[in-house]
């Protein structure tokens, strides 16, 4: 009777660490929000941008495999499902509560807050008779992230990440009519270099913050960053 009893307590104990285990291990499932631009007369910025940012961070983050991603699709079927609710053209039996997305614990959104460019020309080549320019750039863009709890809608986390790219280029301009960020058109391009390490910085900042915790270590690096940011901010604008 007594092996009985030890077995089952072993049983117990062998389901009951597993399933902590499993507990423990649970990755933060998020969804990522189409980006916005507060940035007045941003050339290179258009609709799909904005889908474009979001689709280059979810599949950042997806390669990080920290967290469980929602599909963009998702997200976009429930604030469709949720906008006609809020419209009244559907009955209240039907109506769809305003509440948090299905099976995503935060949503992730990002707005273009700074870009700047800068360079020189110089140098460069001839080819029959025709001199073509290299141009020396120097890329700087910052997008402001914010973690927003999907339960209470409060904005858990949220910080400035900013990327930074130089190049050199010969010859003519990018084209901006059919401008991807995700294209090969702009991969090489100091826009493109900046914006992919921009994204880069920002899934890691959420390893950081959303897995590690906003007491980690590795939040230490972040802070002292955003600190040297901020300082560079008042010095540029002669706050006291």
């Amino acid at each position: 009777m007594k092996k009985y009893i030890l077995f089952f307590i072993l049983a117990v104990f062998v389901l009951t660490l597993g399933n902590s285990s499993a507990f423990a291990e649970e990755k933060p499932r998020i969804g990522v929000l189409r980006f916005t631009n507060n940035v007045a007369g941003l050339y290179w910025w258009h609709s799909s941008v904005a889908d474009d940012l979001a689709d280059l961070l979810a599949s950042e983050l997806v390669s990080t495999r920290a967290f469980q991603i929602l599909e963009r699709k998702e997200i976009n079927a429930v604030f469709s499902e949720q906008d006609l609710s809020a419209s009244g053209r559907v009955s209240q039996e039907t109506l769809v509560q305003m509440k948090k997305i299905k099976g995503a614990k935060y949503l992730i959104a990002g707005t273009v807050s700074a870009f700047e460019e800068s360079g020189s020309k110089g140098g460069g080549i001839r080819f029959k008779g025709i001199s073509l320019g290299a141009k020396k750039s120097e890329t700087y863009i910052a997008v402001d992230v914010k973690i927003i709890d999907t339960e209470t809608g409060e904005i858990v986390d949220a910080r400035t990440i900013e990327g930074r790219a130089k190049a050199t280029k010969v010859g003519a301009d990018l084209n901006l009519r059919n401008f991807s960020v995700g294209g090969e058109q702009a991969k090489n391009t100091p826009i493109g270099k900046a914006i992919r390490a921009c994204i880069v910085y920002i899934s890691e900042y959420l390893s950081c913050s959303l897995v590690e915790g906003l007491d980690a270590p590795c939040m230490d690096e972040w802070n002292q960053a955003d600190a040297k940011r901020r300082g560079k901010t008042k010095k540029a604008i002669s706050l006291d």
